[in-house]
């Protein structure tokens, strides 16, 4: 189980985010414990208000529990490792809160405590949280039996296309998955060992290198789309100067972007066009599956939580008629049959909670299972129009080769190649 975690504030909009069953197919309010409220954004409001008596800005912790992608984890597992992150980062007692998200056939969790200690009015210390959470998700592989990812067992070997979420959304903007341009751009850093090789590798696969605004580096794609080269890197500013120099005399964003417009082929432009075109034609029916799929589970949700709660008020009625009243009540509570009754009807009901436990469970798990074998056909069509957009870009970089080449006075020996790219 993968577990990320940070410090955060903000907490009214993030319970807002939380909640959404626009991004989410599922979403559960699980428990809130320790607050005075019962919904998640008062719960929230509630923690800053409380941190307002302190100097602590980032007065909430919050940590993503992911189970492996066709592991079926119960609830029981998910609070249970909850409550060894509480013990290992001495949050016992914290108020809390828990949601479930479920996306795209994965189920996953969200846990949040307010580090405020109401009776010292001070924040509670997180040293080391990301080594100490590191090792909970080790150890929860092993204990599993689940095949570990490489960056859990050896840090140097972490996935190098993981994004942040300002990553993700610049991607999301141009329909496009966020690994395969850092993928295409670390290709390029691996195979170059100075500027100008780096430089040339990024044309062959549509980019280019230009100055930021403070002077940094960054890439733009053939849209124009602008990218951080450290962050697509995943390395430090310092590392990047130490191979490609400071960058002053690189050209800037706005020449990049009408180098790329003078350049840009119209039959490459459609091409592109096509390509995402027709992805989205295909995506929008499975979505429109995955949609009607959605609200047919939710409904079935629904009617099993309505006739759960009837079952058990029916059963607890039941329950209820079993401990006599007046006179005969009182002599059971004599004779201590009474208490036995009780004891019986507390077992009962245990039984009953178990088996809507279980009912619960079986269900998500069954509805999981559905969603997954649409999920798996919508990768295979992401994955085709990945390796598409891969080759456009190759063949964006052959047509600024070729653009280059009618400047540098080679025009006639291009313009063959050129006329076969405009078909």
């Amino acid at each position: 189980m993968i577990l990320k975690a940070s410090q955060r504030g903000g907490g009214r909009d993030l319970a807002v985010h939380l909640m959404r069953t626009d991004d989410n197919e599922h979403v559960s309010l699980h428990e809130i414990r320790g607050f005075a409220s019962g919904t998640l954004k008062d719960a929230f409001k509630e923690a800053e208000a409380v941190s307002r008596g302190t100097k602590c800005r980032q007065y909430l912790f919050s940590v993503s529990l992911s189970p492996p992608e066709h592991a079926n984890v119960p609830v029981s597992e998910f609070e249970q490792t909850i409550e060894r992150i509480e013990e290992r980062l001495r949050l016992d007692g914290q108020p809390r809160a828990i949601v479930f998200h479920e996306k795209d056939g994965r189920r996953h969790a969200h846990c949040f405590w307010s580090r405020i200690d109401a009776e010292t009015m001070t924040a509670r210390q997180l040293s080391f949280y990301k080594k100490k959470l590191m090792g909970i998700s080790r150890e929860l592989y092993l204990e599993h039996g689940w095949t570990m990812p490489r960056g859990l067992e050896n840090t140097a070997e972490r996935n190098p296309t993981n994004f942040t979420l300002a990553e993700w959304q610049q991607a999301k903007r141009q329909g496009i998955d966020p690994r395969w341009v850092k993928q295409a751009v670390q290709d390029c850093w691996t195979k170059s060992d100075n500027r100008r090789a780096f430089e040339q590798a990024l044309h062959e696969r549509g980019f280019f290198l230009a100055r930021g605004d403070r002077r940094g580096h960054i890439v733009l794609d053939h849209s124009g789309e602008i990218y951080s080269l450290p962050r697509l890197l995943d390395v430090k500013t310092k590392e990047v100067r130490a191979r490609l120099g400071d960058g002053t005399d690189l050209k800037s964003v706005e020449q990049t972007q009408k180098t790329i417009g003078e350049r840009m082929s119209p039959a490459i432009r459609r091409h592109v066009a096509e390509s995402r075109a027709e992805f989205a034609k295909r995506s929008e029916k499975i979505n429109a599956a995955k949609e009607d799929m959605t609200k047919a589970h939710r409904q079935a949700r629904r009617d099993l939580v309505q006739r759960q709660k009837t079952e058990w008020r029916t059963e607890t009625l039941e329950r209820a008629s079993r401990l006599p009243k007046g006179l005969r009540g009182l002599w059971y509570r004599i004779t201590g049959r009474y208490q036995d009754i009780r004891k019986q009807n507390e077992e009962d009901a245990q039984r009953t909670r178990a088996r809507h436990t279980a009912e619960r469970q079986a269900m998500i798990e069954s509805q999981l299972y559905e969603r997954r074998v649409l999920q798996a056909e919508f990768k295979e069509l992401r994955h085709r129009q990945a390796e598409q957009l891969l080759e456009l870009r190759k063949d964006v970089g052959r047509y600024f080769r070729f653009s280059r080449g009618i400047q540098a006075g080679s025009r006639n020996r291009d313009i063959g190649v050129g006329l076969r790219l405009e078909r």
